[in-house]
């Protein structure tokens, strides 16, 4: 898998592939919480953040983001793989390289993920995140680097 930085020729191809991603896993797509698909370069590009997306022979097959959230905190979001690449280290490749860009660029990194996704929940402890809360099923997670930040 190659991993890159989103282009807009990517736009229709990102947004199927979590949409499918997001269906396989029992979620559907929600408007208030997926419109950033339709604007990937403005959400996360244009806002000190970054999109990435792994391809295997030309296709599409993972993503993950960082989105700015203020001057010190960013999220990271969008870590998707899809069905028939899970287990070959793709998703683990596509999150680490969106940790490397957060802690960059900011000192807080925080995310969330269903409680459901126990996969995700051991990357993201074996990373250093810590548990801050969980409601209605949902995890939320953060670090704080010991960068110091001008």
């Amino acid at each position: 898998m190659k991993i890159g930085v989103f282009h807009s020729s990517m736009t229709s191809a990102v947004k199927e592939l979590v949409l499918d991603v997001l269906s396989e896993e029992g979620f559907e797509y929600d408007h208030a919480k997926d419109f950033d698909l339709d604007k990937i370069e403005d959400y996360y590009l244009q806002n000190r953040g970054i999109f990435y997306t792994g391809v295997v022979d030309n296709t599409i097959v993972g993503t993950s983001a960082v989105r700015r959230m203020d001057d010190r905190t960013c999220e990271i979001k969008r870590i998707y793989v899809r069905k028939d690449f899970r287990r070959r280290g793709f998703g683990s490749a596509l999150f680490i390289q969106a940790l490397k860009f957060a802690e960059e660029n900011y000192s807080t990194v925080v995310l969330k993920t269903d409680a459901r996704l126990k996969d995700a929940i051991n990357i993201y402890r074996r990373n250093g995140f810590s548990v801050i809360k969980e409601e209605n099923g949902i995890m939320y997670f953060e670090k704080t680097s010991l960068k110091v930040r001008l």
